[in-house]
């Protein structure tokens, strides 16, 4: 036996207008009556991008996502001029959130005194099952159209000054797919940016032998901070200290150390002296930040600082002087 028209056209119903999965014939359950969300499939410039922050109840007041239109001051809409008197009326709104996000987004259509949106629900609350005569109503929450879709206007209501009025919740969050946000446990991805939680570490592991390959012609760019914004030093570490103007490493795992550049080999110096046998103090041309910035030969070997010599200020002593004709090269300006 063919399917019936009729069972057709309640599956439209609710697929179409309610977003909402057929289970049962329309006698036995009305389509605002059905509970499996079936929502129609939207083109990405229209997609809400935050609805799994609409929460399940309709808040009390606006908040987040979701902007409300109570019961106490809901929307007062126009009639539509172009159609039957008083068979549609619209809120100039769009993107209401249907029932398919929870029962309580049912929108509450009242019929009151024009103007006197605080009123409305001293007037006439019509229902979208009607009232048995045939005056059922459709909203369309997409757009934000309700119609009298039934055979009947409202059974025993006037509209003589009257407007309907709509209480309800809108989706007010991103549109479209090219600002999206989303969760992936707690990894959020907006737009082009990965962002962890605040103070906690992101882990990139191939569980593998292969290797982190960045593609392209531009740069790299790492972290950069003061001094006093560097993290807790652990092994591996690289980052640019703005406050120094050097990159920085922590090899051990407890102190930072600067990173040779092209611009620090321009800076070292040397300062060259000749021992005579008695002079054991030598004047330098700079002051040096700290010992591990110099690097001291005599005729040719390295010496070590504090065994060979010590350093106070622009002065270099060495203990005792060195032999008649010796040759002292300091060179200074090394990165520490």
């Amino acid at each position: 036996m063919a399917i019936t028209d009729a069972k057709k056209v309640d599956y439209l119903w609710k697929k179409i207008g309610y977003g909402a999965t057929k289970t049962d014939t329309n006698a036995n359950k009305l389509a605002p009556n059905e509970a499996i969300a079936s929502p129609l499939l939207l083109r990405g410039d229209k997609t809400w991008n935050q609805a799994s922050s609409i929460p399940a109840v309709l808040p009390g007041s606006s908040s987040g996502v979701v902007t409300v239109y109570p019961t106490s001051n809901p929307n007062e809409t126009t009639a539509d001029a172009t159609a039957t008197a008083n068979r549609t009326w619209k809120t100039g709104l769009t993107d209401w959130i249907p029932p398919e996000f929870g029962s309580t987004y049912q929108v509450k259509v009242y019929i009151h005194t024009s103007g006197d949106a605080a009123g409305a629900t001293g007037g006439d609350q019509v229902f979208a099952t009607g009232s048995g005569n045939n005056d059922e109503w459709f909203f369309d929450y997409q757009s934000g159209v309700l119609h009298f879709i039934g055979a009947n206007l409202p059974d025993g209501v006037s509209f003589t000054g009257k407007s309907v009025y709509i209480s309800g919740g809108r989706y007010t969050g991103t549109i479209g797919l090219q600002n999206n946000v989303a969760n992936t446990g707690d990894i959020t991805f907006t737009g082009s940016t990965i962002s962890a939680p605040s103070n906690a570490d992101m882990t990139f592991d191939n569980s593998g032998t292969g290797s982190y390959i960045f593609e392209g012609t531009t740069s790299l760019t790492i972290p950069t901070g003061t001094t006093a914004e560097r993290p807790t030093a652990q092994e591996g570490i690289i980052r640019f200290n703005t406050e120094t103007g050097q990159y920085e490493v922590s090899q051990d795992g407890s102190t930072y150390t600067n990173l040779r550049t092209d611009a620090d080999a321009a800076d070292v110096s040397k300062d060259i002296f000749s021992g005579d046998g008695s002079t054991q103090s030598f004047t330098m041309s700079i002051t040096p930040t700290d010992e591990n910035t110099i690097v001291v030969y005599v005729d040719g070997v390295m010496q070590e600082p504090d065994q060979n010599y010590t350093i106070s200020g622009t002065t270099i002593d060495f203990g005792e002087a060195a032999h008649d004709g010796a040759r002292i090269v300091v060179m200074h300006g090394f990165a520490d």
